[in-house]
């Protein structure tokens, strides 16, 4: 959709929701906002609750911006509503958002088309028993609990003991009916940014914390970043690379960021694809984008101008 026709209609940047994600949904919203209101757009903020569908007809939106993180708005959930609606939207369709917040779906997609990704293990609530538990990963501890199906590292431990796993994948559990446990990989967190179907740049993330978690991402001061991640060339293209492969894998489009780890040998794994990344003073595909000489503005622009009518 060219700017020219973009700026005859209405945007509905779409925010907030009921996700464990919702104060960075709410933040990632107004810097879009901004920005889209800072370039002339004609816009509207929308925190979307349980009246959405009549909320995008009466103000006669022609465009969703997806703000959205995890949740029906990461999903595919939103994505296939707004389809029905007619309303094109930002981001990945409803299928690629559907694999990619699913991390056991994903991680079988990348093992299919060769993705280098972590050892791990699902465990279903079913089979969970709090008291002994004991579960055979055929790899060793130290492991990383996370729930199945949500992002910015909601609910996600490094364990060190089986009896600390227990009580991970039981915490993990009030956010779904899977957990993943992971085989934890020491090494440098790398993020590559894809827009449009072309890595812009990568960012490499150091948090002051044991790992990149939920309080580093969103906490101003805790992580230091890197941008470009401190790696050398060759290592540097294979992480393009994957991240692009695993971007394709699951059918994404418009932006995404990849989150990778590289170990002291240099290989690399892939952990997932965000398909709506954040758009806060602490989010890394506005950094990168920045770095590659992308002001936020231009950047959101660019995102909604690759949106099929």
């Amino acid at each position: 959709m060219d700017r020219k026709m973009l700026k005859k209609i209405k945007i509905g940047v779409l925010m907030g929701g009921q996700s464990a994600e919702r104060e960075v949904s709410l933040r990632s919203g107004a810097a879009v906002v901004g920005a889209l209101t800072s370039r002339g757009y004609a816009v509207k903020a929308i925190d979307a609750g349980p009246d959405l569908v009549s909320v995008l007809k009466k103000e006669k939106i022609g465009l969703a911006f997806i703000a959205l993180h995890g949740g029906h708005g990461e999903n595919g959930a939103l994505q296939g509503m707004l389809e029905i609606m007619g309303i094109p939207y930002t981001g990945s369709g409803v299928l690629a958002s559907a694999l990619a917040m699913d991390k056991e779906a994903s991680k079988k997609i990348f093992l299919y088309h060769g993705i280098p990704v972590p050892a791990c293990r699902i465990v279903r609530q079913q089979e969970f028993r709090a008291k002994g538990f004991r579960v055979a990963t055929g790899f060793k501890l130290p492991w990383v609990v996370k729930p199945a199906t949500e992002g910015s590292s909601v609910g996600v431990e490094i364990v060190k003991t089986m009896d600390a796993a227990g009580k991970a994948v039981k915490k993990a559990f009030a956010y779904g009916s899977a957990v993943v446990i992971e085989q934890y990989i020491k090494g440098k967190e790398v993020q590559i940014a894809i827009l449009n179907d072309r890595p812009i740049g990568g960012v490499e993330v150091r948090p002051s914390l044991e790992f990149y978690s939920y309080e580093a991402k969103y906490t101003a001061g805790l992580t230091e970043y890197v941008i470009p991640p401190v790696v050398d060339s060759r290592t540097y293209k294979k992480a393009e690379e994957a991240a692009l492969a695993a971007h394709r894998a699951l059918g994404c489009s418009g932006a995404t960021r990849v989150d990778l780890i590289v170990d002291d040998r240099k290989k690399l794994f892939v952990l997932e694809v965000n398909t709506i990344p954040g758009m806060t003073e602490t989010s890394l595909l506005p950094k990168i984008a920045a770095a590659a000489g992308m002001a936020f503005p231009l950047l959101i622009e660019k995102i909604m101008q690759e949106v099929a009518v």
